[in-house]
């Protein structure tokens, strides 16, 4: 099949395919995968242009919804630091697509700029799988509890196939919302953000998502994880639907900016990201739906392996 906007031809099922496989495991650890795809567009099918970006984006607006709606179905939806993401990181999206098109049009240059950023993000995540954690007075941690009673339900279940599946006080309960701090609690487990703090780390997420085209969530999920220390299994929805509102406003800048670059690719590939998203919406909706049967550092290890793998393979491009 032929993509005239990215000037190449390929198999229509390699796309699906490609997006599948990494958004059953991103979305587990509230990525869409769009950053690992960028290097599959530019590196495997040869699309370089300012555009896919946009058709990255583009992804995630058509895969993002399976995967939140698991996560809202699940209870482990953190509403206020969805919102709290969204408003910090538009107004960055649309000054990282400006800076893409200005910048950052050679592909060489955007290798590694690209690298540097997930290095970043690899190294911060990496740093948090390493160091042990140990909780208060022997205290097993809300990621364990959880775990531990979703194997405790499964085996239940398996044995009593008619006995209920639910997993108690497994909700996210919000205590606090406000413009200082974002409170709420997970297996009997306070979390508490600044509220201004998270905006501010979004505007500047917002930039680099822009450039990369990836939305932000690839980095604010690390940092909510490493850098705030809150557990996985509740910012994943957060960070996926901040990245799919923000997807679409850079979709929209995109198209919209086009028309002043004749001679440069900037609106996204509607085709190749609508297989893009196909595939993604499947994998998407099944990684979160098995993301509570995953260990909390088997998910983090995941991620750190895809990132630093990217990272290091891109600053080898650049310097050969």
């Amino acid at each position: 099949m032929f993509f005239p906007v990215t000037n190449i031809d390929v198999n229509p099922l390699i796309p699906i395919g490609v997006a599948f496989v990494i958004s059953f495991f991103t979305s587990m650890g509230g990525i869409s995968g769009a950053f690992l795809l960028l290097p599959f567009q530019v590196s495997i099918l040869g699309f370089n242009t300012p555009a896919v970006s946009a058709t990255n984006q583009l992804f995630n607006i058509v895969a993002i919804p399976s995967g939140v709606y698991r996560y809202v179905k699940e209870g482990r939806m953190v509403w206020p630091l969805t919102w709290a993401v969204v408003i910090g990181t538009l107004p960055g999206v649309f000054i990282g697509a400006i800076l893409r098109i200005e910048y950052l049009p050679d592909p060489r240059n955007f290798k590694m700029f690209a690298a540097l950023v997930l290095l970043y993000i690899g190294l911060r995540l990496l740093r948090d799988v390493l160091k042990r954690r140990k909780s208060e007075k022997g205290k097993t941690s809300a990621e364990e509890a959880f775990q531990r009673d979703v194997r405790k339900n499964q085996a239940r279940t398996d044995n009593n196939p008619s006995a209920s599946g639910g997993i108690p006080n497994s909700k996210v309960l919000v205590k606090k919302v406000g413009l200082n701090r974002i409170v709420y609690e997970f297996y009997g487990e306070a979390y508490s953000v600044n509220t201004m703090g998270i905006m501010g780390m979004s505007l500047i997420v917002g930039i680099i998502g822009g450039i990369y085209g990836i939305g932000g969530g690839a980095i604010i999920a690390p940092f909510f994880v490493s850098f705030f220390g809150l557990p996985v299994y509740t910012v994943a929805g957060a960070t996926l639907m901040g990245t799919f509102v923000t997807s679409i406003a850079g979709v929209l800048f995109f198209q919209a900016i086009a028309p002043f670059y004749p001679d440069m690719a900037v609106a996204p590939d509607y085709e190749l990201g609508l297989l893009f998203g196909i595939g993604g919406f499947v994998g998407m909706y099944l990684g979160a739906r098995m993301q509570k049967f995953m260990p909390a550092k088997v998910i983090k290890w995941i991620l750190v392996s895809c990132i630093l793998f990217t990272a290091v393979k891109y600053i080898v491009d650049f310097l050969k």
